[in-house]
């Protein structure tokens, strides 16, 4: 056995030296961070021209009036029902224990989120918001129906 173990040589490589590491000078210090409260802001509040052809997007959302339910955010809201009124379904929103009602048309969520269709489980809406080129788009969205488990 001790003639085995001295027989057996280990074939380690050697590390391979570390690679210089060369600092890169970053030259954006007096730009405007892009994922900044204020450049949203000021984008907001006009200061800085938007492209041409999203501007209509959000303009209109701008001069209309804020609804109850544009204060919350669209991941706390659940869809827990739906009602039919006159033919047309409305659908049952739960927000910080409080029940609204949402119907095609209504507003919900930070994001300019309209409703676009109810149906017996889901709330299809669209929301507008930025990309990474700082453009607003339009992009979908869904509530869908929740079922509480009761205690």
């Amino acid at each position: 056995m001790q003639n085995e173990r001295n027989s057996i040589k280990p074939d380690v490589k050697p590390i391979p030296e570390p690679t210089k590491f060369e600092p890169y000078a970053y030259g954006g210090e007096r730009l405007v961070e892009p994922f900044s409260s204020e450049k949203l802001a000021s984008i907001l509040r006009g200061g800085q021209a938007l492209p041409a052809g999203n501007s209509a997007l959000i303009d209109a959302e701008m001069s209309r009036r804020k609804q109850p339910l544009e204060a919350f955010p669209l991941d706390t809201m659940s869809m827990v029902g739906s009602l039919n009124r006159a033919g047309q379904l409305v659908a049952l929103v739960k927000v910080d224990q409080l029940l609204y009602q949402v119907t095609q048309g209504s507003y919900l969520g930070q994001n300019y989120g309209r409703v676009l269709k109810i149906t017996e489980n889901e709330i299809n809406l669209r929301e507008i918001v930025q990309d990474a080129a700082g453009e607003w788009i339009e992009r979908p969205a869904a509530l869908q129906l929740q079922e509480e488990v009761s205690k």
